[in-house]
């Protein structure tokens, strides 16, 4: 681990993922990653840029091998590149390694390349730099989930499961994409891992299904809806609590004759069916909920709805905790890897994650509740600023406006008429810390 103190004013981003195969090759940020840099450009030399790792996407560029990587992905960047190498002239840039840029760990040439436009490379797993007199304390994140961290870090040939998974799962994705209806595969790499079966089908449903099959579906629906119905007033009949069934046993299809009687026959047959479903359904759900607790104790599925699989928040609070008993200087500890910014305060101290640059997709249940979910594309384009003010340590959050482009068929957006994408997690745009615990001046 490097200690350095080459400036006094620092702006850490992360997760850019620029570059990989097919439709990842295009960068939906890059006129305001250009634009920051530009914005960066006309700062002192007192100014440090750290890129807290995955800047890029080395392990989804499976066509192409060692450092024409990195030649790659500048040809499909070069604005982006450009402004660097005018920035990096001004202030220092200084790029870290993750675990979808591994290889910047793995092979030295990455560091002349690199140097060419005026990007310092950093291979070491964790750096600070002082402020106020006291640390920063700034890494990825990878190494602390196990699912990505490599296990012999620097050794090319030491990968994790995570790296088979992106390899196969991403690459293969962005370049099948353009075989689809639309491009949505290529968003692979934007929608939570957890949710990536239920994005399957509803991009399945609202994308590449035969509109044919499935505007017959609703038939079946609306039958299912009255059936579910027409079950619970028979269960209260039974009870003794409310006796008339009207969907049985109404007017209307009294009045009908032989197609009334019909439509009685149908929902009688549709409410043994599904009263035989839930009858096998209620063991079948006690062996589901024990299998899902085992592989919650494996580790494998997340312990709670709103929890991460492999890269929990609550592991980096306590690693970032165990920093800060460790070296009572340290009075901030930055990551990313999670791509979920946020910033917390601990005892004077404060533990941030620097996000992502990604489009991000949101799940929305539609309105009416039986069929998929709709994935809303939303960005958060952020950095934070750390400087010294009065000998106190300031951090500053901007989030630079985006808004994404309209991806949503006709059916999408009404069946989510009324609803909108969760925020991400509320970032003051300014924090003092209090310096407590006896940290030295």
């Amino acid at each position: 681990m490097k200690a350095e103190e080459p400036a006094s004013v620092f702006y850490f981003v992360s997760d850019l993922h620029l570059g990989g195969d097919g439709q990842l090759q295009i960068c939906d940020f890059m006129d305001e990653f250009v634009a920051f840099l530009k914005e960066l450009e006309g700062k002192g030399p007192e100014t440090e840029l750290i890129i807290v790792g995955d800047a890029f996407g080395f392990w989804e560029m499976t066509t192409v091998s060692g450092t024409a990587k990195l030649d790659e992905i500048v040809k499909h960047h070069r604005p982006i590149f450009d402004q660097f190498k005018k920035t990096g002239s001004r202030i220092r840039i200084t790029l870290m390694v993750g675990n979808h840029d591994y290889d910047l760990a793995c092979f030295p040439e990455f560091v002349d390349k690199l140097k060419a436009f005026n990007i310092d490379l950093e291979t070491d797993v964790s750096i600070t730099r002082k402020v106020a007199g006291r640390k920063i304390w700034i890494e990825h994140g990878q190494q602390i989930d196990s699912f990505n961290a490599s296990p012999d870090y620097g050794n090319p040939f030491a990968q994790p499961l995570g790296y088979y998974i992106t390899e196969n799962a991403v690459a293969g994705a962005s370049r099948s994409s353009v075989f689809g209806t639309t491009d949505w595969l290529k968003d692979i790499r934007s929608v939570d891992v957890r949710q990536l079966p239920d994005w399957i089908v509803s991009n399945y449903f609202y994308n590449e299904m035969s509109p044919l099959i499935r505007w017959s579906l609703f038939p079946f629906l609306v039958l299912f809806s009255i059936t579910i119905l027409a079950f619970a007033a028979e269960i209260l009949a039974t009870l003794g609590i409310f006796d008339a069934n009207y969907l049985l046993d109404n007017p209307i299809t009294r009045s009908l004759g032989v197609f009334g009687n019909l439509l009685r026959t149908i929902l009688v047959f549709s409410m043994l069916f599904w009263f035989f479903i839930i009858a096998v359904s209620v063991p079948l759900g006690f062996v589901l909920r024990d299998a899902r607790r085992v592989l919650q104790r494996m580790k494998i599925l997340p312990e709670g709805k709103d929890s991460a699989v492999y890269v929990p928040d609550e592991g980096y609070r306590e690693h970032a905790l165990e920093i800060f008993e460790a070296d009572p200087n340290v009075a901030v500890y930055v990551f990313g890897h999670t791509h979920d910014a946020f910033l917390l305060e601990e005892n004077g101290r404060a533990i941030l994650n620097t996000g992502t640059w990604l489009k991000l997709l949101k799940r929305i249940p539609v309105i009416f509740g039986y069929l998929p979910a709709v994935y809303f594309p939303t960005f958060r384009l952020n950095y934070f600023k750390i400087f010294e003010e009065s000998g106190r340590i300031a951090i500053e959050y901007k989030v630079i406006p985006k808004v994404p482009k309209q991806e949503h068929s006709l059916i999408q957006r009404i069946l989510t008429l009324t609803k909108k994408p969760q925020p991400g997690r509320p970032i003051p745009e300014r924090t003092v810390l209090s310096l407590k615990d006896g940290m030295t001046r």
